[in-house]
């Protein structure tokens, strides 16, 4: 993956979380487009391995643990060419009720964690003559959702995190994010529900669009650099 566009046959991507839900849509996209996906898991070991990739297990919580993941890596594969982005966690509170528990819950994971696989990976990418970064967002940080601050907070700062990061890792490696809108599994709550009414193509999306974006930025050349795509059906828009 270097300045011009690529097919993904034989690049060894990571992506984390993948073992359920979006990150599991889009590890299964990347190996139908031929890429040797290595997928990350916390605790989900037995649907991580149901996919059939090399698996690599880390509590992003943890720095020490990220690292320890990317040295396996690089023992295992010997190279990395694209890194994803996708775990998260997502909780609701009230604003006035959100201890410092709760706050470094979302940030530890959805934030902190980010930064440091995307440093793990450059370092990496960087040895083999460059790499391509996504980091899954939300639409959470686009539009602000009052009972959902702290996580607001760590996707807004997923985004700037990835213009900066785009900015410092450039020219060999571009980093790009893609914000979710609306993807249900299972039964869509009250809420959500309320969300695909109120979006302009009048459904929710898939796991499966929100890859198509993904392989979108794993593909395209180095003049694609610190960009976000909304994935939304336009719910952004309002």
């Amino acid at each position: 993956m270097a300045n011009k566009p690529s097919e993904l046959s034989g690049k060894v991507v990571l992506v984390t979380g993948a073992a359920k839900r979006i990150g599991r849509g889009i590890a299964l996209r990347l190996g139908a487009e031929g890429a040797r996906v290595l997928v990350h898991y916390g605790e989900s070991e037995k649907e991580a391995r149901e996919l059939g990739y090399p698996v690599f297990q880390a509590n992003l919580e943890k720095v020490a643990e990220i690292e320890e993941m990317f040295r396996q890596i690089e023992r295992q594969e010997g190279r990395l060419d694209g890194l994803v982005n996708n775990a998260a966690r997502f909780t609701r509170f009230d604003p006035m009720d959100i201890t410092e528990a709760d706050w470094d819950f979302i940030h530890s994971v959805n934030l902190k964690a980010v930064f440091f696989c995307c440093q793990q990976a450059a370092r990496m990418m960087r040895k083999s003559g460059g790499g391509r970064i996504v980091n899954i967002s939300s639409l959470g940080g686009i539009r602000p959702w009052a009972e959902h601050a702290h996580y607001c907070a760590s996707k807004a700062g997923v985004i700037m995190l990835t213009r900066a990061l785009a900015k410092a890792f450039a020219p060999e490696i571009t980093v790009n994010s893609v914000a979710p809108g609306v993807i249900p599994f299972g039964e869509p709550d009250i809420r959500a529900k309320a969300m695909i009414q109120a979006t302009p193509a009048k459904r929710a999306g898939t796991a499966d669009e929100i890859a198509d974006a993904v392989v979108y930025f794993l593909k395209a050349s180095n003049f694609v650099t610190g960009q976000l795509l909304a994935v939304d059906g336009g719910l952004a828009l309002d």
